[in-house]
């Protein structure tokens, strides 16, 4: 119906309302459901080429913008289109980021950022990286993105590492203190 009507009168671009935790939702509903790491980018042309779809509030909250619609005195009008069904999957999808956010908080903003560092040599869609290619001495386009689990933190990873021997029931003889904890030099085996 927008792009009829956006033809209709002759426009080219179509603004549309979605927040940042609408795009969060619809990355896990097509994670979960559809087996794609996909969501809505900011900007997109459409399909036949005739319309640029834009969203300008893709970057911020629904909480921020609920907080700026009150401060503003602007009026809420409830939708009943995508997500507002109690019982559709987006909303339980939406209950399942407020729980994470709230049990890890700055969880939420940590997945949005992810979309927004998407390394391909590090997936498995050969469409986007030609892993065939692999050899030793080439460095991949994407090199230059930091590896978080891997690269920055030595001791979380020893710490890591350290637990998971102790499951396994091998004897790790590593120090390592991460976050205010403090793992011991030897981790003995479970019995």
């Amino acid at each position: 119906m927008q792009y009829r009507v956006a033809s209709e009168i002759g426009a080219t671009k179509i603004a549309l309302g979605h927040h940042r935790d609408d795009i969060l939702e619809t990355f896990f509903l097509n994670l979960f459901f559809g087996g794609k790491l996909k969501s809505m980018p900011p900007r997109l042309v459409s399909d036949d080429g005739k319309h640029v779809v834009i969203r300008p509030l893709a970057y911020a909250s629904e909480d921020d913008l609920e907080a700026y619609a009150h401060l503003r005195a602007f009026p809420i009008i409830p939708c009943d289109l995508c997500g507002s069904q109690e019982t559709l999957q987006r909303k339980q999808v939406k209950a399942m980021l407020r729980e994470w956010d709230k049990r890890n908080p700055g969880r939420v903003e940590t997945i949005f950022r992810s979309l927004m560092n998407v390394v391909p040599s590090h997936l498995l869609d050969r469409a986007l990286f030609d892993f065939a290619a692999v050899a030793a001495g080439a460095v991949p386009d994407d090199a230059a993105a930091v590896d978080i689990g891997f690269d920055v933190d030595v001791d979380l990873e020893q710490a890591m590492d350290a637990r998971a021997g102790e499951r396994a029931g091998i004897i790790a003889l590593r120090p390592a203190a991460t976050a205010g904890r403090t793992i011991p030099d030897a981790v003995e085996p479970r019995r």
